[in-house]
């Protein structure tokens, strides 16, 4: 658990400098202090420890586990913070960003009394593939995934707070905030049952493109991202690919009423093509109906069989195959 601590004097020397109206100034020597912690909340452990329990297994999950230590962790590289005004245009009235790379920290501020709605984003700066967006309004602030069919996978673990707070004169007090997880993973682990292929490829789809901070909301695009689930080194013949991404649809956002296991809407996918040695392709299309939430990991097994598909070991998980797949149809999805 990480602890990032704010100090904050609010200091009647430069209080302009954030509000001209002087009367919001301090006016004593009160002390504010603001706490934040970096909350991992996730099911990885769990997950690791349920579906990977053979001798073979066990070195995929800690593989996988090393291959995601930067995305479930809760030491902050970067911290970006935002103070918001309740009232008009809800305009930023303090921002500031900085490299912490270490467990703690503290910062001397100085802001005018008044209410603020507080925005705060962690590990923002090594994400090749999101952007923080819109910061100059609470109600616009965002992560934004980049644009395009196909993306890499989110190379860091993101989080996020948010939190109404009241600054009083004459009252020492202490703001607990905490930064939750936005993103998830998702691990394709494969037996090959040793049949030979040139070459694999491993999407995943269904996700989120976009986070709103203050309402904690996903928003998703009409056509899915393809995500690119990277390979993962392992010491034996198993197979193992992983994608970070934003969470999928939740369940109940899709279809309120009660519906049987066959019934369920298909909540996202993963899509594999296999080359074959004869330079045919095999595309899989693997179909979750349960949703992937924030800060979980879902492993999906199974294995290869002799026309180049997968066949997964969940009967929960549909499948579709097309044999002899030709380019140009990779991006079709509308979840």
């Amino acid at each position: 658990m990480t602890w990032i601590l704010l100090s904050a004097a609010w200091l009647t020397a430069g209080c302009s400098a954030v509000d001209e109206d002087q009367s919001y100034c301090p006016t004593d020597d009160t002390q504010y202090q603001m706490e934040y912690e970096l909350k991992l909340v996730t099911n990885m452990t769990t997950e690791l420890k349920t579906e990977l329990t053979t001798i073979t297994e066990l070195s995929v999950a800690n593989a996988l586990q090393t291959h995601l230590g930067d995305i479930f962790s809760d030491f902050a590289h970067d911290i970006d913070l935002s103070f918001y005004d309740t009232e008009g245009l809800m305009n930023n009235l303090y921002h500031k960003r900085d490299i912490i790379n270490a467990n703690q920290t503290s910062y001397s501020l100085s802001l005018p009394m008044r209410k603020y709605m507080h925005l705060g984003v962690a590990n923002i700066i090594q994400n090749n593939v999101i952007e923080l967006k819109g910061e100059e309004y609470s109600n616009t602030s965002m992560l934004l995934q980049a644009d395009g069919d196909v993306l890499n996978s989110h190379t860091t673990g993101l989080f996020t707070a948010r939190q109404p707070m009241e600054v009083l004169s004459g009252v020492d007090q202490t703001f607990n905030v905490h930064l939750y997880m936005a993103n998830s993973a998702v691990a394709l682990v494969l037996n090959p049952k040793g049949h030979e292929y040139t070459d694999m490829k491993v999407y995943g789809t269904g996700f989120a493109k976009q986070f709103n901070i203050k309402d904690s909301v996903y928003v998703f695009p009409e056509q899915s991202q393809l995500i690119i689930a990277d390979k993962v080194d392992v010491d034996n013949d198993l197979l193992c690919y992983c994608s970070v991404n934003f969470p999928s649809h939740d369940a109940k956002t899709r279809a309120e009423a009660e519906e049987t296991e066959e019934e369920k809407e298909t909540l996202w996918q993963l899509k594999v093509y296999l080359t074959k040695t004869d330079g045919t392709i095999t595309e899989t299309v693997l179909d979750i109906k349960e949703p992937l939430k924030a800060g979980d990991l879902k492993i999906i097994k199974g294995e290869l069989d002799d026309q180049g598909a997968v066949r997964p070991y969940d009967s929960k998980v549909g499948i579709s195959i097309t044999l002899d797949w030709h380019e140009g149809s990779i991006y079709d999805p509308d979840l």
